[in-house]
């Protein structure tokens, strides 16, 4: 009887490691199974051959996992039948029922739950003879599955996938995110590094209107002048129009050029030392304009809409702050843009991006139709509104502060009261 007992015991033992592997080797984390493969985990790369095929894995697991379950309670149910007959057979049913679920269940896969990672690492050694010794088996198992679900008119596509990689990624960092408020940054900036061959050119570049330009026929002398007093290394030369654009003047170029005309005195030219305009669709992606940047090993374009016109200019620095954030130097004018009110509203500059706004306070406004607030505004009310009118979209309250002629220089913003952290439902509106 006390084998019979030490047997049980045993076979309840081995349940429980078989379900605790089913959970460890199912809930370790890709990413980081993989990652420690590259730094030379052993254990790692069992883990990752094992998963390589799943249909073995588990096959093989709930193979080794059944026969000791049925071969536990077969000796239960012999050994109770002995003592008590055929109520033996009741008694052992639900003493094995309350330990497997138990002991060989709930315990073994709640551990490796909240253990995955540390749980797979330690078990992959010990399962991988068991899965290849069951393979036959597992293999056998699986056909006849494949073809019993095909009878029910079920086609299985393990080699497509219903969301795409990007999705998954998505998902991953929405999930472990905001989890935390140390990863808030953090959280940011790898939605927006997936963003990139999602947003446009045309969505993140400084417009024309604001854009500082030169008279390439005024004299050398003044266009140093305005050279100094700029805050930017790079500046875009016109002639006769100044969306005519013929070059762009870098000033260490011009530094080069003074110093030589220092030393021999002659005139400077500033067209001659100016490089070729290039030009750029504002329909560029984000992802193809940073490669494009890479490639030529320039930091600046010209963005120019379908029909050639000049739109704005985009640069490297305005691409990667779309990643961290705004990146300020010693030279950079202070834009506030975004002053919060004691009454829980935010006074806005027109031209500030819906995608900073978002990024900024957490918000939800859409991008799709406009890129600034301003923007905003005008494509939900389908007018140019007065000062002093106010709107409801998206819940949200706009007040229109300021406007020069057609724009919209400065807006009130009233966020729901019923969401303090600035998230928003969908849904639109306007009155």
């Amino acid at each position: 009887m006390l084998t019979m007992i030490g047997a049980i015991i045993f076979l309840i033992i081995l349940s429980a490691f078989f379900s605790g592997s089913e959970t460890a080797l199912t809930a370790a984390s890709n990413p980081l199974m993989h990652q420690l493969e590259r730094t030379g985990s052993r254990g790692a790369r069992v883990v990752n051959r094992l998963r390589d095929n799943k249909g073995r894995l588990l096959g093989g697991i709930l193979i080794g996992n059944n026969l000791v379950n049925i071969l536990a309670s077969a000796l239960a149910t012999s050994a109770l039948f002995r003592i008590f007959g055929d109520a033996g057979i009741a008694y052992a049913t639900l003493i094995m029922t309350a330990l497997i679920v138990l002991f060989a269940e709930v315990l073994p896969k709640t551990y490796a739950m909240h253990n995955a990672d540390r749980a797979a690492l330690w078990i992959a050694p010990m399962i991988r003879p068991i899965i290849i010794l069951l393979s036959p088996f597992s293999s056998f198992a699986q056909f006849v599955s494949r073809y019993s679900i095909r009878l029910f008119g079920v086609k299985l596509s393990p080699e497509e996938s219903f969301f795409s990689a990007t999705e998954e990624l998505r998902g991953a960092i929405e999930l472990h995110g905001q989890s935390e408020e140390s990863t808030h940054n953090a959280h940011n900036m790898l939605h927006s590094v997936l963003d990139l061959g999602e947003v446009e050119v045309g969505e993140i570049m400084v417009h024309r209107k604001t854009i500082e330009r030169l008279n390439v026929d005024e004299p050398a002398a003044e266009i140093i002048a305005q050279v100094l007093a700029s805050s930017h290394t790079r500046l875009p030369l016109w002639r006769d129009n100044p969306d005519n654009i013929v070059g762009v003047l870098h000033t260490k170029e011009l530094l080069r050029a003074l110093s030589m005309d220092v030393a021999g005195g002659g005139e400077i030219d500033i067209e001659a030392i100016a490089s070729e305009p290039w030009f750029v669709p504002e329909t560029t992606h984000l992802l193809d304009q940073l490669q494009a940047f890479r490639d030529r090993h320039e930091h600046f374009a010209l963005v120019v809409d379908e029909y050639g016109s000049l739109m704005g200019v985009v640069t490297l620095e305005d691409i990667l702050e779309e990643i961290v954030g705004d990146i300020a130097d010693e030279h950079d004018d202070e834009v506030e843009g975004l002053r919060p009110q004691p009454d829980g509203s935010f006074i806005i500059d027109g031209e500030f991006t819906l995608r900073d706004l978002n990024r900024e306070m957490n918000w939800n406004l859409p991008d799709e139709e406009a890129s600034t607030l301003a923007g905003l505004v005008l494509h939900e009310s389908r007018r140019i509104p007065d000062v002093g009118q106010t709107f409801l979209f998206f819940d949200f309250r706009f007040e229109v502060l300021r406007r020069q002629r057609n724009q919209i220089t400065a807006i009130r913003v009233t966020p729901p009261s019923d969401q303090p952290d600035g998230s928003t439902p969908g849904g639109s509106g306007g009155d």
